[in-house]
């Protein structure tokens, strides 16, 4: 009887951790499907609007005539920036998705850290997304108008120009996320403050680097400016981690 009652013990014991795992992953489908809906609904929305978004991302570049190489091309490159325009005005809902998912799950402690790191995290590329439309797509156009001016007219592909700036954005944004990678490295005590500082010549370095394989263009303007950017970020991490720290 003794041994009966333990094992009647162990198995109601399994079966109240294996159902919390389940309600987790009923909870995450259920937010995965809100976050696809929603992501589709903003994607329709985007796609009735879509000759405005056209325009905006025009805008960095003038004195150019687009042109589509075969029928359904603008068509196909509408379609492109709609998903694109619902994942980006998406990501907000999403970050809130991910937040309410791990809320009851997290320490008061990991929650001062988490929170403000996802959160920062959207921010900064929102803030990578704003320069690379303000100052590295002009630098980048401007830089090949410059370049064969008088020699070429400029007639380009609007496809070829969309998927151009796809690539800038979001390796833009990608790149504007190192304070956030540093900032973990140094609570997980992976790099301390004083190795980001000493290993400046390699950063440098990286940098540059980095710049050259992120720009879709091989202009040096753009790739000066991104690498700049990149130096400036990286630098505001370690200080923030110092602040962090003491």
């Amino acid at each position: 009887m003794i041994e009966n009652s333990d094992f009647n013990f162990k198995s109601n014991s399994d079966i109240t951790l294996e159902l919390p795992f389940s309600e987790h992953i009923e909870e995450l489908r259920q937010r995965s499907f809100q976050l696809v809906w929603f992501i589709l609904l903003l994607t329709c929305f985007a796609f009735f609007e879509v000759k405005e978004l056209v325009k905006i991302l025009e805008l960095p570049v003038t004195d150019v005539k687009f042109f589509q190489a075969s029928p359904g091309e603008y068509f196909l490159s509408t379609l492109k920036i709609s998903f694109y325009t619902g994942l980006l005005f998406g990501s907000p809902f999403g970050l809130g998705q991910i937040l309410l998912f791990l809320l009851p799950g997290l320490t008061k402690t990991e929650k001062k850290i988490i929170l403000p790191l996802l959160v920062s995290s959207l921010i900064l590329f929102c803030f990578g997304l704003i320069f690379s439309y303000y100052a590295l797509i002009p630098a980048a156009l401007n830089f090949f108008l410059n370049y064969s001016d008088d020699v070429i007219e400029p007639f380009w592909s609007f496809d070829e120009y969309f998927e151009f700036l796809l690539v800038l954005f979001y390796s833009t944004g990608l790149a504007f996320q190192i304070p956030i990678i540093q900032i973990i490295l140094g609570l997980l005590k992976i790099v301390t403050v004083e190795q980001m500082l000493k290993a400046w010549r390699y950063v440098i370095l990286g940098s540059t680097i980095i710049g050259a394989i992120l720009t879709p263009s091989t202009d040096p303007l753009t790739q000066l400016l991104l690498s700049i950017a990149i130096l400036v970020l990286y630098f505001s991490g370690a200080f923030i981690l110092f602040i962090i720290k003491a």
